[in-house]
Order: structure tokens, then sequence, then C-alpha cells
């Protein structure tokens, strides 16, 4: 009788323990990778040897967004936007959540992060099409519908069309 109890007793724990499968797991942001969702061991667009993290699905803060082959990369997280089309990127380390209108939650693009002189170029696909987010400081960057005065200006390739705006730290 107590092999039972316990094995009864086993069973519900079990039962109610935290699985760690996507149906139980909040929505992710939509993660892409050449256009089509992050495969862990696939190989980056840009031709590299760099494959996307075995934790690609996990939220923006893992230490993956803040990897790039085996450097540990520096970068402050950055906040882009721009007008005419509307269009915000938030960007951490080289993990880029390109969101609009349209998509307000956003799909995080990894990225390869090239750091400038003032600023730094995150390249990578989005929908199969090459994405680069370019910043560099320019203390005076307006996005025209605000007072607000950003420190950096923010130029966003996106499937060939270019579109500017402004950016800030985070």
């Amino acid at each position: 009788m107590r092999l039972i109890t316990i094995a009864t007793c086993g069973a519900i724990l079990a039962s109610c323990t935290q699985t760690t499968d996507a149906a139980n797991d909040p929505a992710p942001i939509a993660d892409t990778h050449s256009g089509n969702a992050a495969t862990p061991g696939a190989v980056l667009a840009d031709g590299s040897d760099e494959a996307v993290p075995e934790n690609a699905g996990a939220p923006a803060t893992d230490s993956a967004c803040l990897t790039q082959g085996k450097d540990t990369l520096q970068v402050a997280p950055l906040k882009a936007l721009g007008t005419e089309p509307f269009w915000a990127a938030r960007v951490e380390g080289r993990c880029v959540t390109y969101s609009t209108p349209e998509d307000q939650a956003g799909t995080r693009i990894w990225t390869h992060y090239t750091p400038g002189p003032d600023g730094g170029v995150w390249t990578g696909t989005f929908q199969n099409k090459p994405f680069k987010l370019t910043t560099r400081a320019r203390p005076d960057c307006s996005d025209g519908m605000s007072d607000r005065i950003f420190p950096m200006e923010a130029l966003l390739t996106v499937a060939g069309e270019e579109r500017r705006g402004c950016a800030a730290p985070e």
C-alpha cells in the first residue's frame, strides 16, 4: 500500500512540474534566419561558419545575443525608430527585434554585428531579403514627429528599401 501511495504522489508531482516544451512557454518573439524560423546549427546568410545558437528561441536577454562566434559582445542595448513608414528596432548584442505597425510584437533577427567608431552595423536577413541597421553619432537627430532629440541617427535597409530614423541607448 505504501508503494502505491508513493507512486501516486510521484505521478501527481510529475504532472505539476513545469515542462520546457513550446506548448507551455509563452509565445516567443519570432526568430528569423534567412527568412525562416531560426534553426539551431544553421549557418548565417553571410556565409560565415557561425551558427545560430542552440538557444535561439530564448528571450533576447540570453547570452546568445551577446555572443558572436567565440567573442562576447560589449554592445549597449539601444532602440532605433523611424517614421514614414513607421518602424522600430530594439538591439541587444547581435539580436535585433524589428517591428512595424503590422508586426508590433516584432521579429527577432539574428545578425552579425560590426562595431564602428561612433556606432555599429547589424547585418542579417529578414524574410529571405537583406537586412541592415546602421547607427552613428548625430547629437541632433529628430524623428520629425516629436520634440525629442536623439544622440544617434539610424539607417535601416530592409528588402532593398532604405528607411531613416534615430536611435538612443535604452
